[in-house]
């Protein structure tokens, strides 16, 4: 069984947890404009 996500923020979100991408992974995702700096610091806790 697959997990369905119903963003971005939540894919990246499980995937952060689960070690499948880096803070600076992430922080392509935000210059991308894939994620807030918002959502970055959410997921991570430190700034962007």
């Amino acid at each position: 069984m697959s997990k369905v996500f119903n963003s971005e923020y939540d894919r990246l979100t499980y995937f952060y947890k689960h070690k499948w991408v880096s803070e600076a992974q992430l922080r392509l995702f935000v210059s991308f404009g894939t994620i807030t700096s918002t959502e970055f610091k959410t997921i991570t806790g430190n700034r962007y």
